[in-house]
């Protein structure tokens, strides 16, 4: 089994793709009802919750928003934090190095996901 790709659903398809293709430098195809966003490690679907429904009737019933964690490995935890910090993201955690040897910060996309940036610190 391969993990290809995560799927997001808003009710505002162009406000999130804007954002996540600010926050990770990347292009994205599609409309304001779908959009994907090829990165590394898998794509980001952007989908709106009445094209869910035309998909799969009932399927958004009890579904919310905002209940997921991403993590994208990044090469420099302090320079993403800085360059993110310009653009105006507001953080939920700021950078600091974890006990497993791992750096990292978390911000918000704007449905309320926490998005966590990281990458690996030499051990002592």
């Amino acid at each position: 089994m391969e993990f290809i790709g995560i799927c997001l659903v808003t009710s505002n398809v162009c406000a999130l793709t804007e954002f996540y293709t600010k926050i990770l430098c990347v292009e994205a195809e599609g409309n304001d009802v779908h959009a994907e966003l090829k990165t590394d490690g898998g794509n980001i679907a952007i989908f709106s919750v009445e094209g869910m429904e035309n998909m799969a009737p009932n399927s958004m019933c009890g579904a919310g928003y905002g209940g997921f964690t991403i993590s994208f490995k990044v090469k420099d935890v302090d320079l993403e934090y800085e360059r993110l910090k310009a653009l105006g993201v507001e953080f939920v955690m700021l950078p600091k190095t974890h006990p497993w040897g791992a750096r990292s910060f978390w911000f918000r996309d704007i449905d309320g996901n926490i998005v966590n940036f990281v990458s690996m610190v030499k051990k002592n």
